[in-house]
C-alpha cells in the first residue's frame, strides 16, 4: 500500500471517529475531523510528488470530502434544528454541484475536474488553478460549518467580551456563502456543457442517417 492511501485510508477513519463522538465530546470529535480535513491537503500533494495518483485515489478524496461534510450537518441539523432548511440546501447543493461538474468533465474528456480552461469560465478557472485561493475558500467553508458545531458546547476563549469561536464563524460566513455560489456555477456551467455534448450527439445521429 502507498504512502499516499494509508493517508486516505487514515482520512475515513478520522471521519468515522468524528462521526461518533460528534454528540457527545466535541473534543474529540474536532481533532479527528480536522485532523482528517488536513490530510485532505496533503496526500493529494504527496501523491504528485510521488507519482501515486490514481483514478481511484481522486475518487475516494471526492467521497470522503462529500460525506464528511454531510456528516457533519447532519449533526448540526439536529443542533440547529430551526435551521434545517438551510442544512439541506447546503447539503443538496454540496453534492449536486460537484457530482455533475465531475461528470461532465468527464465525459468531456478531461483527466481532473480540477481542469478549467480559462476560455470556458474565467472564475472556476482561477478558483482551481490557484492553489491557494482554492485553500483559502475551502479552510473557511469547513471552519464555518466547524465553529457551528463547536458553538453549541462552547464559546471558546473570551476575549473583550466577544468569545473566539463566534467571531471566526462570522468572518467566515461570507466566503463560505461564496464557495456556495461557486458550486452553483459548478452546477449551472456543467448543465450547459452536458446540454452542448447532447446537442452534438443528436445533430451527429441526423447526419448519420
Amino acid at each position: 500500500m502507498t504512502s499516499a492511501a494509508r493517508d486516505r485510508y487514515a482520512r475515513i477513519g478520522l471521519a468515522l471517529c468524528a462521526f461518533y463522538f460528534m454528540p457527545t465530546n466535541y473534543g474529540i470529535a474536532t481533532w479527528c475531523y480536522c485532523i482528517s480535513g488536513l490530510l485532505d491537503a496533503f496526500d493529494g500533494h504527496a501523491a504528485r510528488i510521488l507519482n501515486q495518483s490514481t483514478k481511484f485515489g481522486a475518487m475516494l478524496d471526492q467521497l470522503t470530502d462529500r460525506c464528511g461534510t454531510l456528516g457533519l450537518l447532519m449533526v448540526l441539523s439536529t443542533f440547529y434544528p430551526r435551521f434545517l432548511f438551510l442544512f439541506q440546501l447546503s447539503t443538496v447543493v454540496d453534492v449536486a454541484g460537484h457530482w455533475i461538474h465531475v461528470q461532465a468533465s468527464l465525459m468531456q474528456g478531461k483527466t481532473s475536474h480540477k481542469f478549467i480552461d480559462a476560455a470556458e469560465n474565467p472564475i472556476m478557472n482561477l478558483y482551481y488553478t490557484s492553489k491557494p485561493i482554492l485553500f483559502f475558500f475551502c479552510l473557511c467553508n469547513e471552519m464555518f460549518y466547524c465553529l457551528l458545531y463547536l458553538l453549541y458546547f462552547t464559546e471558546g476563549p473570551m476575549f473583550l467580551g466577544f468569545g473566539l469561536f463566534r467571531v471566526l464563524l462570522y468572518v467566515s460566513a461570507p466566503f463560505s456563502i461564496i464557495k456556495s455560489g461557486i458550486t452553483l456555477l459548478h452546477m449551472y456551467l456543467a448543465s450547459i456543457n452536458l446540454g452542448g455534448m447532447d446537442v452534438v450527439e443528436r445533430n451527429g445521429n441526423i447526419k448519420s442517417d
